[in-house]
């Protein structure tokens, strides 16, 4: 069976990036929700969210933060990075700006994890690939993250 894993990301910009990840089908993630179904917990409130997190984090065997552009500034990420490093589980960071959301590759983002303030060392992959034009190749970039993404889920950084 697949490693079991929780994907953290930032949903209204990268919901499309995550599926194409899920996709790959090299790793069991927790269900990504539908837009209705997340309004429907955020309208619940802060502690409804973190419930929501706690639960689907509690038995997975490591978190990956899909980065996108915004990534590193979303609170909620920052909270699921937070509780990783505190849950000493594997934690590790994959690009995927380079994947196409409606046709379209977007521009990389800050490192979450400097401002997560979880230490050093903890791995970012890039699957970006780009042309001869030096432009984003998204369809090289998804089949290297394809090819990799089970090897990288395994190289994960724990607190000690």
């Amino acid at each position: 069976m697949a490693k079991t894993v929780f994907y953290s990301f930032h949903y209204e910009r990268d919901v499309n990036r995550v599926q194409l990840v899920r996709n790959i089908n090299a790793l069991e993630g927790q269900p990504v929700l539908n837009a209705q179904s997340w309004e429907e917990v955020q309208r619940k409130g802060s502690a409804a969210i973190q419930t929501w997190i706690n639960d689907n984090m509690a038995y997975k065997r490591a978190v990956i933060v899909l980065i996108g552009q915004q990534t590193s500034s979303r609170p909620w990420v920052i909270y699921e990075i937070q509780k990783a490093w505190a849950d000493k589980k594997p934690l590790l960071g994959v690009r995927i700006h380079g994947l196409s959301s409606f046709g379209a590759a977007d521009s990389p983002g800050a490192n979450p994890f400097e401002k997560a303030s979880v230490g050093s060392g903890i791995p970012v992959f890039d699957p970006t690939r780009t042309d001869w034009r030096g432009a984003i190749d998204t369809k090289a970039t998804y089949a290297n993250l394809a090819a990799n993404l089970e090897t990288w889920s395994s190289q994960g950084k724990v607190r000690w």
